[in-house]
């Protein structure tokens, strides 16, 4: 039995959801409802639709010139476990993977104490963009990013350091 998702929808080609050649998952269900969001339809955990990790891997599989996947929404770490385990499948096939959340990483690696889905969502992102969008601070300068508040973060290193570490893309 394949891993469920909740999703809004998916993008199979993407260059503007992190570097390279993208396929791009939104979960559907987020908490932030942060004001100007680009995607208030992802905000209801019952909206969306069924889908599973099998069923994703299959679609991803089928574009070799894929660099990476990317995890959007919505918010994943709403359903960090189910969305770890599509993470490990597609790192499996040799691609990256980028994870948008409003989360902040100090929240997230707090939070893994008690969430243990989060500790397993960050070990399988490469690059992670936290914050929540604001709108005060949106520009069209920051790459990959909607507002200024928002980090591009190397996963990895943060969680070896225990604190966040910024990178370029």
């Amino acid at each position: 039995m394949s891993t469920p998702l909740r999703l809004a929808g998916v993008i199979r080609e993407s260059v503007v959801d992190g570097p390279g050649w993208r396929f791009v998952v939104f979960s559907q269900g987020c908490r932030h409802n942060c004001e100007g969001c680009q995607n208030p339809q992802t905000h209801d955990f019952n909206g969306g639709y069924m889908s599973d990790v099998d069923k994703i891997i299959t679609e991803i599989k089928k574009d070799p010139l894929l660099k990476g996947v990317t995890l959007s929404g919505g918010d994943p770490f709403e359903q960090a476990e189910n969305f770890s385990v599509l993470a490990k499948e597609v790192h499996g096939l040799g691609l990256d993977v980028v994870t948008y959340t409003g989360y902040t990483f100090e929240q997230l690696y707090k939070g893994m104490e008690k969430n243990e889905g989060w500790r397993h969502l960050l070990s399988e992102t490469d690059i992670l963009i936290d914050g929540k969008f604001v709108l005060s601070k949106k520009s069209l300068n920051c790459k990959f990013r909607g507002s200024t508040n928002q980090r591009v973060i190397d996963a990895k290193k943060s969680l070896a350091a225990g604190k966040a570490v910024e990178t370029e893309i």
